[in-house]
């Protein structure tokens, strides 16, 4: 695979893939209000993930954006938001996962949802499924009523070709599915693009083919 090139994440699958520090990752929605699923690492000590908790805890707001940072848990800054076509993203909800879908949608035989696929294309790099946290939810629209703290989960405002683009602040793992969950989606399932924007041109030291590391090191799940 070539530095720069879009990959396609299939509807209702995730994978995993390494980011260096300076790198970007652009989250693409290429047919409009599909969710993406986004956990980053860091990926020298894997105890050190992003935090929903710190995060909106320092934004002092629910909605970010370009320019705001993604925190880990130890309050260290793991990714930042460098552009932004939509500007409504949550992260307030936990992966969909096959209790979701037995418990919301009753489903007797329920899909494994982004949990189980990013605990899948995860488990290659040694990150067990209890390591994963809250996920910051790229396109999806959780409006929430300010009075009574109720919250609604509304079909995403992304409309086909919209984007979300991230800097690397140190080396991540990052894991990215397109979400698996009715609701989420507006009642349909979609494929997510990404592309990677590497720090450096030609590739890193010591790679002469200059790909990115989507290419070298990403493990993929599906349905």
């Amino acid at each position: 695979m070539c530095a720069n090139a879009v990959h396609e994440i299939a509807p209702r699958s995730g994978v995993a893939f390494t980011l260096d520090r300076g790198d970007r990752l652009t989250v693409i929605d290429p047919r409009g209000e599909q969710v993406a699923d986004l956990l980053a690492f860091n990926r020298h000590d894997l105890d050190e993930v992003i935090s929903s908790g710190r995060t909106l805890d320092y934004a002092s707001r629910i909605y970010l954006t370009t320019g705001d940072p993604l925190y880990s848990n130890r309050s260290n800054v793991l990714l930042r938001i460098v552009e932004d076509t939509v500007g409504r993203h949550d992260f307030l909800l936990t992966p969909c996962s096959s209790d979701t879908f037995r418990i919301i949608y009753g489903d007797a035989d329920p899909h494994r949802g982004c949990f189980g696929n990013l605990a899948h294309a995860l488990a290659p790099f040694g990150v067990a499924p209890d390591r994963i946290p809250v996920a910051f939810n790229c396109f999806m629209n959780v409006p929430v009523d300010g009075a009574t703290g109720a919250f609604t989960v509304k079909p995403p405002l992304s409309r086909a070709g919209d984007r979300i683009t991230f800097e690397a602040e140190t080396d991540l793992l990052i894991g990215l599915t397109a979400c698996s969950a009715l609701q989420s989606n507006n009642g349909s399932f979609e494929p997510i693009h990404y592309r990677i924007e590497q720090a450096r041109e030609g590739g890193r030291p010591g790679d002469d083919r200059g790909e990115s590391s989507a290419g070298r090191n990403a493990s993929a799940s599906g349905a």
